[in-house]
């Protein structure tokens, strides 16, 4: 199994997590913040040891693992979230997610984002073709803490918000033409993001902070205050509308 190339070994990692977390709560012998606490240790503790075995000379970072400053020394960091979406997972919700990437030098390698509840996984080798877009747009947004600047674009370029679970979810549904775009204002972490954005990138989509910067990854500090993942042609509009909004 050592042979393994990174994304194949990323795609597995995902794959095996989200059978895990589907067992665990079939199981029925959890439920609210136990069953979520359970699934992202179990997840969490699959993907970590696989890592360990197979790519020893990487460093990781994990949501549910504590973080040591010794992965910033190294060039290849995997970063995990093993359970994007605690909260819809333990609610027997379908959007959530479990991420696996590989960074470079700080920017997604190898990626893979498993929706195990849906039976999808999205790879970096292999991501799903820009559709034809609709009409009129929509942005999703989360479900629970939906930003005022998604609000302000949407009514700039008259778009419909749509919320949604995770950031996997979200980031999925865009790629697979489910909506145009994926704003998120407000605070996330490395893992949140990493492997949706390192598959948008992949497949050729928009995915930068807000500003038009880019996502940099394996940083010592791991906040990522902002996010925009869209169709390519619209990344544009979407940072004038919110420029313009905060003008």
């Amino acid at each position: 199994m050592t042979d393994l190339n990174d994304v194949e070994l990323a795609a597995r990692l995902a794959e095996g997590a989200g059978r895990i977390a589907l067992a665990t709560r079939a199981s029925g012998l959890l439920g609210g913040s136990l069953l979520g606490q359970a699934g992202d240790q179990l997840t969490n503790n699959f993907i970590m040891g696989v890592l360990r075995a197979l790519r020893p000379e990487d460093g990781i970072l994990s949501e549910e693992s504590v973080d040591t400053t010794e992965r910033l020394s190294r060039e290849r960091v995997w970063v995990i979230d093993p359970l994007d979406g605690t909260r819809e997972y333990s609610e027997g919700r379908d959007d959530w997610a479990i991420h696996v990437a590989l960074t470079i030098g700080g920017r997604p390698a190898a990626a893979a984002v498993a929706l195990p509840a849906k039976a999808l996984l999205l790879r970096s080798d292999d991501p799903p073709p820009l559709t034809v877009a609709p009409a009129r747009l929509r942005i999703l947004v989360s479900r629970t803490r939906p930003p005022i600047e998604a609000e302000r674009v949407a009514q700039a370029l008259g778009a419909d918000l749509v919320p949604l679970g995770s950031a996997g979810a979200k980031a999925a549904a865009v790629l697979l033409g489910e909506a145009e775009a994926y704003l998120h204002a407000g605070g996330q972490h490395e893992w949140d993001n990493c492997a949706p954005v390192g598959i948008a990138l992949a497949a050729g989509f928009h995915a930068a902070r807000l500003d038009g910067s880019p996502l940099v990854y394996n940083q010592a500090d791991t906040n990522l205050p902002d996010l925009l993942i869209c169709r390519p042609e619209l990344a544009e509009p979407v940072r004038a509308a919110l420029f313009a909004s905060n003008g």
